[in-house]
């Protein structure tokens, strides 16, 4: 017996000894800094092909695929073909063209044989005061281990194989095509266990389909909602906020997370394969690690971990148009509409800051019950508005 035992364990040396052989350890291959605009989204710089310019591209795990701006595509003239494929994505299906076979360059790696489906992107420029000339999702992420570290603001790839993982965290294991999804149990007036779009490129906490609440009856009816607005593949999307009691990511919980609730007329999400997606803002609470070629991704808590979520409310839409902050909507009923800003209104400040930076005025907006100074500019005429910000808790 004790013969029997000691050949087999030779055995499963033998073939873990083998895997080791087939699974050479993950190599470095680089590391850069990447920079972290508002809700936790990345965005990574990059130069394509033997351009001079150096382009911002979002990292982007809900998107199948690698992209480019269509202004951008225009200016460097680059080579464009038609195709009968379509994109789909948060606001509707639309149908793509390529720039194919192009490299992109990072600090130490050149990722190449890239096919670039062509997308216009200038809300998400208007959105984040930063021009966006592309997004990034599976075509790169599939070819290696990808580490995000959230307080250093660094991105490491390595080449596939044995990986070393943080020894605090927990394992997801998705199922995907193209877009991780990854399952999670959430809880409100019911305990679901809800499939979702593991998406960095949201910015958002979490975000699911208004069919779940009409199925299920998810959410408690006494639960108070605001109107929001959000940017989609087409364009802007009328959505309501509000927040659920509870969420687990792994073996991590979180209480009262914001959510966005989606009127997903043409099921872009999938239903009820699919609910939702878990984006940026919960996303960077943790450092993140990638490994498609293994079909897992790996989170381990960061020092935002227990950063408190947004829960403020104003109910206006602001974006960077010709240089300038625009009011471009506003809520009826919503904190902005009662302190008399008005669409079409330019934020020339907030408080003492003239920075005319659209991620740092968010920021100071996000205190809710705190009153605020506006300068504004409406039809070139300045005006002190003060606004308070509201909370959707309340």
């Amino acid at each position: 017996m004790n013969l029997i035992r000691t050949i087999c364990l030779l055995l499963l040396c033998g073939k873990l000894l083998a895997q080791d052989n087939d699974f050479p350890p993950a190599r470095l291959l680089t590391s850069f800094r990447f920079e972290q605009l508002s809700g936790g989204i990345i965005v990574l710089h990059a130069t394509l092909n033997n351009l001079p310019d150096t382009l911002n591209f979002i990292l982007d795990s809900g998107s199948g695929g690698i992209s480019l701006d269509t202004l951008t595509a225009l200016y460097y003239k680059l080579t464009i073909e038609p195709s009968d494929r379509t994109v789909r994505g948060i606001g509707g299906i639309k149908p793509i063209q390529y720039y194919k076979n192009g490299t992109l360059h990072f600090p130490g790696l050149d990722v190449t044989n890239l096919d670039f489906h062509i997308n216009d992107y200038e809300i998400l420029t208007s959105v984040y005061g930063l021009r966006v000339d592309g997004i990034i999702g599976y075509s790169f992420l599939r070819r290696y281990i990808v580490a995000l570290d959230y307080d250093k603001q660094m991105m490491s790839v390595y080449t596939p194989g044995a990986y070393k993982y943080p020894k605090n965290g927990t394992v997801l294991k998705p199922s995907f095509a193209s877009i991780p999804i990854t399952t999670h149990q959430v809880q409100d007036e019911r305990t679901n266990l809800l499939n979702l779009y593991f998406d960095t490129g949201a910015g958002l906490c979490v975000l699911l389909s208004e069919r779940l609440m009409k199925d299920s009856a998810f959410l408690s009816k006494n639960k108070k909602s605001v109107n929001t607005q959000v940017e989609g593949l087409i364009g802007k999307i009328n959505m309501r906020l509000t927040t659920m009691k509870k969420m687990r990511i792994g073996r991590y919980k979180f209480s009262k997370v914001p959510i966005h609730v989606y009127d997903d007329s043409l099921n872009v999400l999938g239903y009820p394969s699919v609910a939702g997606l878990l984006g940026s803002d919960l996303l960077r609470r943790f450092n993140i690690v990638f490994n498609y070629p293994e079909r897992l991704i790996h989170l381990s808590p960061n020092s935002h971990m227990r950063d408190a979520f947004d829960y403020s409310y104003t109910g206006m839409n602001y974006y960077f148009i010709d240089g300038k902050v625009v009011i471009t909507e506003i809520q009826q009923g919503s904190p902005a509409e009662q302190a008399g800003l008005m669409p079409g209104d330019v934020i020339f400040g907030i408080e003492n800051n003239f920075s005319n930076n659209i991620n740092q005025y968010k920021l100071l907006l996000q205190h809710p019950g705190q009153k605020v100074r506006i300068l504004i500019f409406r039809n070139t005429v300045p005006n002190m508005i003060e606004l308070k910000v509201g909370s959707i808790l309340k």
